[in-house]
C-alpha cells in the first residue's frame, strides 16, 4: 500500500541571527569557494577536476578522467546547494551559471540516458559490473536530488527531465524481473533520491524502484558476490575490495550484511547507514509499513543510546568510517564524519515525519548545533571531514590518528563532506516543521515565519528570539480556526514555561515531548514559551570507560570545549570544581558571538618524572569555554570537550 503526502513542505524564511549568518556565509562564501574548487581554481588544494570531466564527456575538452569515482556527486551536491541558496538569495548570475552546468550535463549524456563520467571515460564497456564499490548508483541519487531541488526553487524542467531519463534506464536495467540485474548500490543514496523524485513527480514506478533497492539489499544469493564472480570469469583484476573485504568489516561496511527487515545494530559505514536509515524510514511512511517502521526505532535506539557522541558524531572508528561495540567513543581517534551527522539529520526529519516525538528532534538540533557546523570555519573556506572531540600534542606523531586533523583543510581528494554540509545549512529551514493534518509541529526555534495550510485554513506563525543564546521566544499566529499547534519543548530543558496572550498554560502536559495547543485561533494570538538556559554538566553512561571522572558543559542545545587558546597547554591536566558555579556570558565580538561559559578549576602541576608516588599540586585557575562548533577559528591548539571534574 502506498499513500500520497500532507504538506510536509510549508514555505518557510529565516530571520534568525545564528542561521541567516549561516545560510548568507553559504551565499556569498561557500557556494563561490567550492565553485573554485570544482574548477580546479584554488591554489595549494587538491585539484578536483569534476566540472572539467564533464566537458571531456561532452566532446568540448581533452583529457583524462581525474578524482575519485564519485567525483561527479560533488557537482551535483554544488547544484543542490545553489538550488537551496537561490530560496532566500535569488542571484541571476548564480543561477544562470547553474543552468549553464545543468546543459553541459546534458550535452554529456548518453543518448540511453547514462550519465556517470567515470565510466564513460574510464571504463565504457563495464556500465554497472561494480556496484559494491564504485558508486554508480550513488553518484545517479546525487544528481537525482539535485534536479528535485533545482526544480522546486526554480521551475525549470531540464535538469528533472535529464535524471527522469537516467532513472528510466536505472529501472529498465535493474528489478527482480527476468533479464534484469539484481543488484544495488554499494553505497546507499539513490533510496532517498528516488523517494524525492516521487514525491516530486507523483509518479509510482519511482517509489517502486527505490523500495526494490532497499528491500533487495543483503539478500541471498548475495548479489555482490556473484557480481565479483562474474567480473573475475571476465578476467577483471581483483580491486582493493577483494583484497580486503570492505576494511575486514564484510558486507556490514555497506549496510548489506542482512535484508534491511533484520537489521537491529548500526553497524559498518556509519554514512552508509544514515542513508539507508533515512531511507527505510521515508519508505516506511510512505507505504504506512508499520514492520519497516519498527525496524528504524530499532535501529534508532541502538544509534542514539549506544553509539552516538555527545555532539551527534558518528562513527568510533577510522578502519571503515564505521560504528563499533556499543559504548564505544574514544575522543581522539574517533572519527565523527561531518557527513555522517548530517546524515543523522535527514535520518531525523524522515523519523519525525514518521511519528512527531521529541526524541528525534532532540537528536536533530544536537547534530545540527555541534556535529555538522564544526565540520566548517566561520568564514566558509576551511573545513574538518573528521570531527574530533579531543585534540592534543600526540596525535600528530601516531599513524592511528593520523586522520585526526588539529585545523581544518582548504578541500580534500575525497570532498564530500564540505558540499554535503554547506547542502544542509542552505535548506536549514526544511527541518524546522512538519505537520500532519491537523497539527503543525515546530521543532526547531529558528527566528522567521512558516506559511501552511492546516485543514484548509491559511496559518502563518512568526518567531521571534535570539536562540540558541537567549531563552525567551516569542510566536505571533496568523490564522483564524480551530487546528492545534505543537511546540516542542527540548529534553534538556526540566523548567519551562508557557503563555498564550499572556494568560499561563501548562508546559509539563507534553504529548511526546510538545506541548500540544488545541484551541479557536484568532489572528494576533501570541504565544510565549520561555526555555530556561542553565548550564549543564553531563556525565557519561559508565560504560563509556574513556570519560569516567569527566564532565562535559551543555547550554541549551549547545555543547562546549576547552582550547588551548584561551587555557594554555595540557588541557588534560585541566579540573573543574565540582561545586564552582559556572557563569554564562555573551560576547557579541567573540567568534561571530557567543556565549562563553567561565567556571573556577585548578591545573595539575607538571613534572619531569613519568611515574609519581603522590598527587601533583592543584593550581588554581579559571576555566573558560567556547560552543564546540566555533573550535579552531582563532588559532590551533589543543581540544577537549570532555573535562576532569574534582
Amino acid at each position: 500500500m502506498w499513500i500520497s503526502s500532507v504538506n510536509m513542505n510549508p514555505k518557510v524564511t529565516v530571520e534568525d541571527a545564528f542561521w541567516s549568518n549561516y545560510k548568507q556565509l553559504v551565499a556569498e562564501q561557500v557556494i563561490p569557494y567550492q565553485w573554485k574548487a570544482l574548477n580546479d581554481q584554488l591554489p595549494d588544494t587538491a585539484p578536483s577536476h569534476a566540472i572539467e570531466n564533464f566537458r571531456i564527456v561532452a566532446g568540448e575538452a581533452k583529457g583524462d578522467y581525474f578524482g575519485t569515482v564519485f567525483q561527479d556527486s560533488d557537482v551535483a551536491k554544488w547544484l543542490e546547494t545553489v538550488a537551496y541558496s537561490l530560496r532566500s538569495f535569488p542571484d541571476s548570475e548564480l543561477e544562470e551559471a547553474a543552468d549553464d552546468v545543468i546543459s553541459l550535463m546534458g550535452r554529456a549524456q548518453a543518448e540511453d540516458g547514462y550519465l556517470n563520467t567515470y565510466y564513460m571515460l574510464v571504463e565504457p564497456e563495464n556500465r554497472w559490473t561494480n556496484l559494491r564499490d564504485n558508486h554508480e548508483l550513488y553518484c545517479a541519487g546525487h544528481l537525482i536530488e539535485a534536479a528535485v531541488a533545482y526544480y522546486e526553487t526554480t521551475g525549470k524542467r531540464a535538469f528533472l527531465d535529464i535524471v527522469e531519463d537516467y532513472v528510466e534506464l536505472i529501472r529498465s536495467t535493474f528489478g527482480r524481473e527476468d533479464g534484469k540485474l539484481q543488484g544495488y548500490s554499494g553505497h546507499p543514496e539513490i533510496e532517498l533520491a528516488l523517494l524525492r523524485l516521487f514525491d516530486t513527480t507523483g509518479k509510482r514506478e519511482h517509489l517502486e524502484l527505490a523500495a526494490y533497492f532497499i528491500e533487495q539489499r543483503g539478500q541471498e544469493p548475495h548479489y555482490f558476490d556473484m557480481e565479483k564472480e562474474q567480473r573475475q570469469s571476465l578476467g577483471a583484476p581483483p580491486t582493493w575490495n577483494d583484497q580486503n573485504t570492505n576494511f575486514g568489516l564484510g558486507y556490514a561496511y555497506m549496510q548489506a550484511h542482512l535484508p534491511v527487515r533484520q537489521q537491529q545494530e548500526a553497524v559498518g559505514h556509519s554514512v552508509r547507514a544514515m542513508y539507508l536509515y533515512a531511507a527505510m524510514a521515508y519508505l516506511a511512511r510512505r507505504t504506512n509499513d508499520a514492520e519497516l517502521q519498527a525496524v528504524c526505532g530499532a535501529l534508532w535506539d541502538d544509534v542514539t543510546n549506544r553509539k552516538m557522541y555527545i555532539t551527534g558524531g558518528l562513527g568510533s572508528a577510522v578502519n571503515g568510517e564505521a560504528f563499533t561495540d556499543a559504548y564505544d567513543l574514544p575522543n581522539d581517534s574517533m572519527y565523527c564524519e561531518t557527513c555522517a551527522s548530517v546524515g543523522l539529520v535527514f535520518w531525523a526529519k524522515q523519523m519525525l515525519l514518521l511519528s512527531p516525538d521529541r526524541k528525534y528532534a532532540d537528536v536533530l538540533e544536537r547534530a545540527i548545533y555541534n556535529g555538522t557546523i564544526s565540520g566548517m570555519d566561520l568564514d566558509g573556506k576551511r573545513f574538518f571531514y573528521v570531527n574530533p572531540l579531543e585534540v592534543n600534542t600526540y596525535q600528530a606523531g601516531r599513524k592511528d590518528q593520523e586522520h585526526v586533523k588539529q585545523e581544518r583543510q582548504k578541500w580534500f581528494a575525497c570532498a564530500c563532506c564540505p558540499p554535503n554540509l554547506a547542502r544542509l545549512i542552505a535548506s536549514i529551514e526544511d527541518y524546522a516543521y512538519t505537520q500532519t493534518e491537523d497539527t503543525l509541529y515546530t521543532h526547531l526555534y529558528i527566528a522567521g515565519s512558516v506559511e501552511t495550510k492546516i485543514k484548509e485554513l491559511p496559518v502563518k506563525l512568526t518567531q521571534s528570539h535570539q536562540y540558541p543564546w537567549d531563552a525567551g521566544i516569542s510566536v505571533t499566529v496568523e490564522g483564524k480556526g480551530i487546528f492545534k499547534l505543537a511546540f516542542r519543548i527540548p529534553g534538556w530543558c526540566e523548567s519551562a514555561t508557557a503563555s498564550v496572550n499572556g494568560e499561563a498554560v501548562a508546559a509539563d502536559d507534553l504529548v511526546n515531548g510538545y506541548l500540544v495547543l488545541d484551541r479557536i485561533w484568532e489572528s494576533g494570538d501570541q504565544v510565549e514559551l520561555f526555555l530556561p538556559l542553565p548550564v549543564m554538566r553531563v556525565y557519561s553512561n559508565t560504560k563509556i570507560g574513556m570519560n569516567q571522572g569527566q564532565v562535559a558543559l551543555q547550554r541549551g542545545p549547545i555543547i562546549y570545549c576547552l582550547e588551548e587558546v584561551d587555557n594554555g597547554k595540557s588541557l588534560a591536566g585541566l579540573r573543574i570544581l565540582r561545586e564552582s558555579e559556572i557563569t554564562a556570558a555573551f560576547e557579541k565580538d567573540l567568534l561571530n558571538g557567543v556565549v562563553i561559559l567561565e567556571a573556577d578549576g585548578f591545573k595539575a602541576s607538571e613534572s619531569e618524572e613519568l611515574y609519581q608516588s603522590h598527587a601533583p599540586a592543584l593550581e588554581p585557575v579559571r576555566l573558560r569555554a567556547i560552543p564546540y562548533f566555533s573550535w579552531c577559528n582563532r588559532q590551533a591548539g589543543e581540544m577537549r570537550i570532555w573535562t576532569h571534574e574534582n
